[in-house]
């Protein structure tokens, strides 16, 4: 049996197997921790609600489909910044790197942190507040990747994550894998599965779980102080399938099938499988002109979105726009990017913006 063939045999049970253990559960829903953890840094990806993890590659694919690691050819460098709930004072930055390593294949890094600005402490004893605390969550993460021929790509990773508010802190450690495969006359038909954030359960404790009281059948000068940290919780562990077809709307006038088309559409479907949460369903479009502009719209599915039973802040709707442009006939290429996701009220949607740098 051909390399290939055993490779995409493998990729359907686990698919299958995948499936029946975690297809999303509305019992389960709001069990998990870690939220951030399913939140993606990126603006090309988030233009199109993650949906493009059938061909997504470089340093930005660690948080989509780590198989598209492997799709960087050199060095791959980005930073992002989101602006998430506007209004909300939730800042997300991001950072990552990727390196070719010859024949060997490629690894990558990304750092991830969440701020909160400065909440107002308080107590029994204070309720209009006496000082603020500012909760950071950091998640870093290094992959690893490799493509197998020139139709399938797969990859691994694990993240180290530490949640700290205020005097309490919980670490955890998640991995994830995935794989694309590429087909068609013109490599124009892509098919990805990702599993992700399978991890250790987490737990917060520290010193902001202790209690000062005074010990039972005791005099009132002997007091006690105990700990009570919190119970455990599980990382957001889901499943995505993503697939999408290109679509090269000047094809009769490309002179071969290396020329850059003018005009290309690529029409994007995916479906996740959450663990703790409602399953999505998602279809997209992807516009690319010259390869130098993109325009991304999508919109994803779950069950009671947009109605007074919705589990989601948003509102099913992605946007968004890159610009990019090779420095000179061999130079690095240098893009930016945008999305727009919008939410329910009283925040007033997600913004994300990414500078990315490849060669």
């Amino acid at each position: 049996m051909k390399k290939n063939s055993r490779i995409s045999i493998v990729a359907i049970c686990a698919l299958g197997l995948s499936l029946n253990s975690f297809a999303g559960n509305k019992d389960r829903t709001g069990q998990a921790g870690a939220p951030e953890m399913s939140i993606n840094p990126w603006a090309q990806s988030t233009g199109l609600f993650g949906m493009n993890g059938s061909y997504i590659g470089g340093a930005e694919a660690m948080k989509t489909n780590v198989g598209g690691l492997a799709q960087t050819t050199g060095t791959d460098l980005g930073v992002s910044h989101g602006v998430y709930l506007t209004g909300t004072n939730i800042d997300i930055n991001n950072i990552a790197v990727a390196q070719k390593i010859g024949d060997a294949g490629v690894v990558g890094l990304n750092i991830m942190s969440m701020n909160f600005g400065d909440i107002t402490k308080t107590d029994y004893f204070n309720p209009e507040g006496y000082g603020t605390y500012h909760p950071t969550f950091l998640n870093v993460e290094l992959g690893y990747a490799k493509q197998f021929s020139t139709h399938i790509n797969a990859g691994a990773a694990a993240t180290y994550v530490s949640e700290q508010v205020g005097n309490i802190n919980a670490l955890g450690l998640a991995f994830e894998a995935g794989i694309q495969y590429v087909t068609g006359k013109r490599d124009n038909f892509h098919f990805g599965i990702a599993l992700r954030n399978l991890g250790t359960n987490m737990r917060f404790s520290g010193t902001g779980f202790s209690v000062d009281a005074d010990k039972p059948q005791a005099s009132p000068e002997f007091a006690v102080s105990e700990q009570y940290p919190s119970d455990k919780f599980s990382m957001p562990t889901y499943l995505n399938i993503a697939a999408s077809y290109d679509l090269f709307l000047d094809e009769h006038h490309l002179k071969s099938t290396d020329s850059v088309p003018m005009h290309k559409l690529s029409i994007i479907a995916n479906f996740t499988s959450n663990s703790f949460n409602n399953d999505y369903l998602g279809l997209g479009l992807e516009y690319g002109f010259r390869n130098m502009i993109f325009l991304r719209a999508a919109y994803r599915y779950e069950n009671g979105i947009g109605t007074d039973n919705s589990t989601t802040m948003y509102l099913g709707v992605a946007l968004g726009i890159t610009a990019q442009k090779r420095l000179g006939e061999k130079g690095p290429m240098l893009a930016i990017d945008y999305s727009y996701r919008p939410t329910e009220r009283p925040a007033n949607g997600v913004h994300m913006f990414s500078l990315r740098f490849s060669r």
